[in-house]
């Protein structure tokens, strides 16, 4: 039911709310954390900013999940990537010689070359991500939302007992 009333949260949000920029800004920042390993010193750094910034966490949320699912697919890209940031950059070589030397710099597994390739991979579509998400978000208000709340699918599955029983217990049990 979790990811039922995310879903739901997140639609409502398409709809009105936040603007499309936090939307988008959380959607993209959420998307560098999927694509980039969870357990390292820049993945909490990223959760700690999505949750101090005014961006919405349900995109954040929502965009982790969904590149978190495909991030797998693409580690052998990652790791090419990677391995030319690290290795075939001459200049950057004493600026991670240096980094590596640094107290707290490790932490970060900059020097593995799947996590440095996903980093960068995900910096570089940040401004993709977030100018699209953002187009989205406009054309969805204007234009898809009173489309889509007219299909067929979308009054038979608002009209399911399935959403009804759901929305009895959400409303019985204080989940809204």
């Amino acid at each position: 039911m979790l990811w039922l009333k995310l879903l739901r949260n997140f639609i409502k949000i398409l709809r009105e709310g936040q603007t499309p920029a936090q939307i988008a800004g959380g959607f993209a920042l959420g998307a560098i954390v999927g694509l980039s390993p969870l357990l390292t010193l820049q993945g909490i750094a990223l959760w700690i900013i999505i949750l101090v910034i005014d961006v919405n966490l349900s995109a954040a949320i929502l965009a982790f999940t969904l590149f978190s699912l495909f991030a797998y697919i693409f580690d052998p890209l990652f790791h090419q990537l990677g391995f030319a940031i690290l290795t075939q950059i001459d200049f950057l070589k004493g600026f991670w010689t240096t980094l590596y030397n640094a107290p707290i710099a490790p932490f970060t597994h900059f020097n593995n070359t799947v996590v440095m390739g996903s980093l960068a991979a995900a910096l570089i579509l940040f401004i993709p991500l977030f100018f699209g998400m953002r187009s989205f978000v406009i054309n969805y208000r204007k234009h898809l939302g009173s489309k889509i709340e007219k299909w067929k699918i979308y009054k038979i599955i608002n009209q399911s007992k399935f959403i009804q029983m759901y929305r009895k217990v959400r409303d019985l049990g204080g989940l809204r």
